[in-house]
C-alpha cells in the first residue's frame, strides 16, 4: 500500500509535459502559506522568497552581511541610525525602480501596517528618511544591534509600491525584486515563475523558468528527484543521504546550520495553557527530564545532527556549555508529577506533516510515557499548524527555527513578551529587560553576560524544549553546478546552471 500512494504522488509530474532545459524545476518540503513578507511566518516560504523577493541586505555563507538591494551601509556614531546607500538601476517586476521612497512605502508598512508581523521586528526604527533617491535613512529610538540581520530577512524584503495599497491581498501577487516573477500558484501544487529580465543580476540567473513543488513526503521528494522529474531538492531526510552518495546521477551537498528544532509550550495563551503542561513549569521540568536529546539524534536522525537544548549551537559565542541539558531520569519525572499533583499527564503534541518530524516525535511520545506522559500526536499542514499555534489551539507543538545570524533573531523572536512567533504568549519582564539591553550594546562580552542570564531564566520556565541543530542536506542531479550551501539553510539561485554535456 505505501508503494501504491508514492507511485500515485509521483504519477501527476510523470503525466506532465518534459520541462524545458531552462527550467529549474525544485521539490520544497511543504506548501507556503502566503507570499508576503509581512505576513510570513515559516521556514518554507523564506526558500520561495529567495527567488521572488530580493533584501536590502544578503548573508553570506559565513553569515556576514554582504550587499543586495543596498550595496552599502553606515552606523551613525551614537548607533541611532543606520544610512543605506541602494543598488543604482534595480527595478521591480513591473519596471518600478527600487528607489527610497519605495524603501521607505515598504518599511513603514513592516513597521506600522495591521496585517504585518515585522512590526516587533522594527519596533526600534522610529523614522524612515529619504535624502535622495539612492540613500535611505533609519532613525532608531534607541541603539539596535540586529537591525542588518532584521533587513537581510522578509523585512527587508521590497515589493513595488504599486501592490502596497492591496494589504492583507498582496500574498497573491507578489510584485517584488528578486531573480523571478510570479506567474501562476496552484495551491498545494506548484508555484511558477519566470525570469525577471529586468533583474540587477540577471546575467548570474541562468534559468527561464523555475518551478517549486511542495511535496511533504520526503522519500516522495527524493523519488522525483532519482526519476528525472526535479533537479534540486531541500531538507533531505539525514536517513536518505547515504543512498544519494551512492546515486552516481545525484550530488548530496552538506552544510552546518543555524536552524534548530523546538518544541513551543503554550504557557499563556487561552484556555489550552491552563492545562498541566502549560500552567506549572514542574510538569515541565518533568517533561524534558523524560526525554534525551541523543537518542533522538541517533535513532531519528541518524546521528547526522547535533542535540541541543539552546538556540545558539555548540562551539558558537552565544551557546553556553555550562547550561547543559539534565540527564534523562524518568524516575524524577514521576516524582516531579506526584509533587504537582498528578498521576500522569495527558497532552497533545502538533506535529509538522514531515516524517522526521513525525519520528522524532514518536520517539518523545515513548520516552515521556517512562516519565508519566500519555501524548497524543496531531500531525498538521504547516499552515493549518501555524494557524492553530497563532490562536493558542495547542498545548505543545514542534517547530523547526530557520535561524538567524544575530542571537536576538534566535531567542527574543521566540521568548520575547512581543516576539512575533511567541505562540504561547510566554512573559518574564526581567527576561524582556535582558532581551532589550543584549539589543542595544554589540560588545560579544556583555552581549554574552546578558544572554547567559536571560537562558537561566527562560531555561528554568521552559517556555521552549530546544531539542537539536539541523545540518542541511541538498540533493540535486549531478550536472546542477553553482550550488552554494549556506548556513541559514536559503537556496540562492545566483550561478546555478546545468553543465554542458
Amino acid at each position: 500500500m505505501r508503494h501504491l500512494r508514492l507511485a500515485a504522488a509521483i504519477l501527476p509530474l510523470l503525466a506532465a509535459p518534459v520541462a524545458a532545459q531552462t527550467t529549474l524545476r525544485i521539490g520544497i518540503g511543504a506548501d507556503p502559506n502566503v507570499l508576503d513578507p509581512a505576513q510570513s511566518g515559516s521556514f518554507v516560504e523564506r526558500v520561495v522568497f529567495s527567488a521572488l523577493c530580493d533584501s536590502l541586505v544578503d548573508v553570506a555563507p559565513d553569515l556576514s552581511f554582504r550587499p543586495e538591494l543596498a550595496t552599502s551601509w553606515e552606523w551613525s556614531a551614537d548607533g541611532r541610525a543606520l544610512t543605506l546607500t541602494l543598488r543604482e538601476g534595480a527595478r521591480f517586476h513591473d519596471g518600478a525602480p527600487v528607489d527610497a521612497a519605495a524603501v521607505k512605502a515598504n518599511l513603514d508598512r513592516y513597521r506600522t501596517a495591521r496585517e504585518s508581523r515585522r512590526r516587533s521586528e522594527l519596533r526600534s526604527v522610529s523614522a524612515v528618511e529619504t535624502p535622495d533617491a539612492r540613500t535611505v535613512r533609519l532613525v532608531l529610538s534607541e541603539p539596535f544591534a540586529p537591525l542588518l540581520s532584521v533587513l537581510s530577512d522578509r523585512a527587508g524584503m521590497m515589493l513595488s509600491p504599486a501592490v502596497l495599497p492591496m494589504a492583507e491581498r498582496i500574498g497573491e501577487n507578489p510584485v517584488c525584486s528578486g531573480p523571478f516573477r510570479l506567474t501562476r500558484r496552484i495551491a498545494q501544487d506548484r508555484i511558477e515563475m519566470e525570469k525577471h529580465e529586468g533583474y540587477w543580476d540577471a546575467a548570474n540567473i541562468h534559468f527561464d523558468r523555475l518551478v517549486f513543488l511542495p511535496i511533504t513526503d520526503n522519500n516522495v521528494r527524493l523519488l522525483n528527484l532519482r526519476s528525472g522529474q526535479l533537479d534540486l531538492i531541500e531538507r533531505v531526510a539525514p536517513v536518505d543521504a547515504p543512498q544519494v552518495e551512492r546515486d552516481s546521477r545525484l550530488r548530496l551537498v552538506t552544510g552546518p546550520s543555524i536552524a534548530y528544532q523546538t518544541m513551543s509550550i503554550n504557557v499563556g495563551n487561552g484556555p489550552m495553557a491552563q492545562r498541566p503542561l502549560g500552567s506549572d513549569p514542574r510538569v515541565r521540568e518533568a517533561l524534558e527530564l523524560s526525554i534525551d536529546r541523543a537518542i533522538i539524534n541517533q535513532v531519528a536522525l541518524e546521528g547526522r545532527f547535533t542535540p541541543n537544548n539552546q538556540p545558539e549551537a555548540p562551539g558558537t559565542p552565544y551557546h553556553f556549555a555550562d547550561l547543559a541539558p539534565p540527564a534523562r531520569d524518568p524516575a524524577r519525572a514521576r516524582a516531579l508529577l506526584r509533587e504537582a499533583g498528578h498521576d500522569r499527564v495527558s497532552f497533545t503534541l502538533k506535529v509538522p506533516n514531515q516524517p522526521v518530524e513525525s519520528q522524532v516525535a514518536q520517539i518523545i511520545q515513548a520516552m515521556a510515557a517512562e516519565g508519566g506522559f500519555d501524548i497524543r500526536l496531531e500531525i498538521l499542514e504547516s499552515a493549518a499548524m501555524v494557524a492553530a499555534t497563532r490562536r493558542g489551539d495547542y498545548e505543545a507543538a514542534i517547530a523547526i527555527w530557520s535561524g538567524r545570524p544575530d542571537p536576538d533573531g534566535n531567542v527574543s523572536f521566540w521568548l520575547a513578551s512581543d516576539g512575533f512567533i511567541n505562540w504561547g504568549k510566554y512573559s518574564n519582564p526581567r527576561l524582556d529587560t535582558l532581551l532589550a539591553q543584549a539589543r542595544g550594546v554589540t560588545a560579544t562580552a556583555e552581549r554574552q553576560r546578558l544572554y547567559r542570564e536571560a537562558a537561566r531564566i527562560w531555561m528554568a520556565e521552559r517556555p521552549h524544549l530546544m531539542l537539536y541543530h539541523h545540518r542541511w542536506f541538498w540533493a540535486m542531479r549531478s550536472d546542477l553546478q553553482g550550488f552554494e550551501p549556506s548556513p541559514d539553510g536559503i537556496i540562492r539561485l545566483s550561478g546555478l546552471r546545468l553543465q554542458q554535456r
